[in-house]
């Protein structure tokens, strides 16, 4: 399969390699969405798969991919979960980051420098595939959704997360992220690259997949903390799909 790998955009995450784990660092902006990125992706999990998430182990026996996966701030609460969990990143230098960290917390969890198309080259398949801010960094969306599909087992989930694109999403996540609050480096986003809910949701049905679902992510500045919302979609989103069983 062709690769849909940006080496524009991996060398900007290799670059902070480093700094995955440091919640005051570029990652910050990760850090502070993960506890709502999680509370939706553990909830559409539990209800796909008929798992008690009051349970000690709710994800036993499921097969997780987080494509990826960076330092893994995803990896490591899946793992926790008791889900069987591969990491993968193009960018190279993430993964020693991610294993350190993942030894560290006593967690086995199975990091790879691969990208999806060559992973689903591998034939292997996943319960759960998690595509989290990932769809705006690569070159071809269709195609890059394509592997993304073909590596997730038939009656699969597949979770999405990206920024709308339009005027609000490009004074949040560029001129407010980037250069008033500095979150992040200049020039981590391209506007351009940004998919509104139903670009993605086309992109989805073209890739095979069913949508289920789409939740915003919408940021309180005065509390400082995210909260999921069926209504604003303006910015941060998250979708959920299938993979049809026949």
């Amino acid at each position: 399969m062709t690769t849909t790998v940006d080496p524009s955009e991996i060398a900007k995450f290799e670059a902070m390699a480093a700094e995955w784990w440091d919640p005051t660092g570029k990652f910050k902006p990760l850090h502070m969405l993960n506890p709502c990125r999680l509370d939706y992706i553990t909830t559409q999990i539990a209800e796909e798969f008929g798992r008690d998430l009051d349970a000690p182990l709710p994800f036993e026996g499921l097969h997780i991919l987080d494509i990826g996966c960076g330092g893994g701030l995803l990896c490591e609460p899946m793992a926790r979960l008791g889900a069987s969990v591969v990491g993968v990143d193009a960018a190279e230098r993430n993964i020693p980051v991610a294993q350190a960290h993942a030894r560290h917390s006593g967690l086995e969890i199975d990091y790879r420098h691969t990208t999806a198309e060559d992973l689903a080259a591998t034939g292997a398949t996943f319960d759960v595939v998690l595509n989290m801010e990932v769809i705006e960094h690569v070159a071809d969306p269709a195609a890059y959704l394509t592997a993304c599909r073909t590596v997730l087992k038939p009656g699969g989930l597949h979770i999405c997360s990206t920024i709308n694109r339009n005027p609000k999403s490009f004074a949040m996540a560029i001129v407010g992220a980037e250069y008033v609050m500095r979150w992040l480096p200049k020039g981590t986003h391209e506007w351009s690259k940004f998919i509104t809910p139903d670009e993605l949701f086309a992109l989805l049905e073209a890739a095979g997949l069913q949508p289920v679902d789409r939740t915003g992510f919408q940021f309180n500045p005065v509390t400082w903390q995210w909260r999921l919302s069926d209504r604003d979609l303006s910015v941060n989103y998250v979708t959920s799909a299938l993979k049809p069983t026949a």
